[in-house]
């Protein structure tokens, strides 16, 4: 009855993927491991959990699952929620130390911002391994060797992704108006939750048709700032736009088209691209939020300092880098990519990475390890 599980947990979560789902923590054997068996840890969001087993099956493994409060991995880690206390926590109250003889753990890649190798290795004598970005490249990392392909380690925003997106905006939008407009006004109920359910998947699925519009980069106004309100240009309005020409065609085949009806529906799923359009940048895994003033820092690589261990390679979710084994110096060939997630200045041993904003001032990387940004794009003091 797993598979059945899975589905649940896959249904109910995407539904409701903006909710924390948090599972029980600790370690969970995966077929029948020994004493060399892999140890892998992921958050403790269970919709995670359940991938992870999933891509595992057929393995004879250990999956630690750590305390992430029911976020996934890259938002609890960016966030400050799954940190080194957390992984160092589980490796030493789950039992796994007693049934195996190594101190290898594989870690998810995108918590990285958040877990930092060296401190793990000094307080549990562990070594990290970071794993592919996405559960279903495990078995293939495995078969290498604990190698990832470049493809492993780059973020993307498949046709899949895009689909869980819209369901997680239109579920609880639809919701929320079927609660509101059946009691009081029910002639007017099933358009607009039609509305609603068909905007966010027009707006998700047709994302790589204007996502080179897209401009992290761009400076609001003050109201926007504040607000996010239209950060991303253009796009809601052409999404818009070609939605009212579907509701005049519509119109007219039905011979409703009137004045009237143009204005309440207009209105309506003008409202309601609004919504789903704040932020869209940060609803992707592919671009910073509108949100985090982080957008408008630069990577800054200092040579003098780099040794090519590689740790940024392994750790940048979007492929910047590449490292000379042979001058044993990295560069950022694709640093017009980068999302300014810190995954590399947390990672590199030997601080030769660090932000710089607009103005020249420096961020040094213990400052990047210590202070996590919280859904408003500000820097906190993490948990621990």
């Amino acid at each position: 009855m797993n598979w059945l599980k899975y589905v649940i947990v896959t249904l109910v979560e995407t539904l409701l993927r903006g909710f924390p789902f948090p599972c029980k923590t600790g370690l969970i054997k995966i077929g029948n491991p020994g004493r060399d068996a892999p140890v892998f840890l992921t958050c403790n969001f269970q919709l995670t959990v359940e991938r992870v087993k999933r891509a595992l099956k057929g393995m004879d493994a250990y999956l630690l699952v750590a305390n992430s409060r029911g976020i996934n991995v890259w938002c609890s880690s960016t966030g400050g929620l799954l940190t080194n206390h957390d992984a160092i926590s589980v490796l030493k109250t789950s039992g796994i130390e007693d049934v195996v003889d190594h101190k290898t753990v594989i870690l998810p890649q995108l918590a990285a911002t958040g877990i930092e190798m060296k401190v793990v290795l000094k307080k549990t004598g562990w070594r990290v391994v970071w794993g592919p970005v996405y559960a279903k490249d495990i078995p293939v990392f495995m078969e290498k060797h604990l190698v990832k392909t470049p493809e492993m380690r780059q973020v993307r925003f498949t046709w899949d992704q895009r689909i869980e997106m819209a369901v997680m905006w239109a579920f609880p939008f639809s919701a929320i108006a079927a609660l509101i407009t059946i009691p009081f006004w029910r002639a007017m109920a099933l358009p607009l939750i039609s509305i609603i359910l068909v905007l966010p998947f027009l707006i998700f699925l047709s994302f790589p048709l204007y996502s080179h519009w897209l401009n992290p980069k761009k400076k609001g106004t003050s109201f926007s700032k504040y607000t996010v309100l239209f950060d991303f240009g253009r796009i809601p309005l052409i999404i818009w736009g070609f939605f009212l020409l579907g509701m005049v065609l519509f119109g007219l085949r039905a011979d409703v088209l009137s004045w009237e009806f143009m204005l309440r529906w207009g209105i309506a799923s003008f409202v309601v691209i609004l919504l789903i359009n704040i932020d869209l940048m940060g609803s992707t895994p592919v671009y910073k939020s509108g949100l985090h003033e982080d957008r408008f820092l630069k990577i800054v690589l200092d040579e003098n300092k780099c040794k090519g261990a590689g740790f940024c390679e392994q750790v940048c979710p979007k492929n910047c880098y590449e490292v000379d084994n042979v001058r044993h110096l990295a560069a950022m060939p694709r640093a017009d990519q980068c999302v300014q997630c810190g995954a590399c200045i947390v990672q590199c041993p030997f601080d030769a990475l660090y932000f710089r904003n607009p103005k020249g001032d420096v961020i040094l990387p213990e400052t990047i390890r210590r202070f996590k940004l919280n859904l408003l794009g500000k820097r906190f003091v993490k948990v621990a």
